[in-house]
């Protein structure tokens, strides 16, 4: 059994995404971002907050 990826243009899909959609993906994805780093620089589970405060260490962002 063989499977051939076609690469013309007749295949090709195009997507494009109206100014409300980009505003909606965005808003969506910053309340995402928000809550996930609530989350973890409050939480109470200790190794969920240790985990962040590595992360950031490592990427060098400043947290103290």
């Amino acid at each position: 059994m063989s499977s051939t990826v076609s690469t013309s243009p007749e295949h090709a899909q195009t997507h494009t995404a109206t100014l409300a959609q980009r505003i909606a993906l965005a808003t969506g994805t910053f309340l995402l971002g928000c809550c996930l780093v609530g989350f973890a620089g409050f939480s109470h589970i200790e190794a969920v907050h240790n985990a962040a405060h590595d992360t950031r260490h490592s990427a060098a962002f400043p947290c103290h």
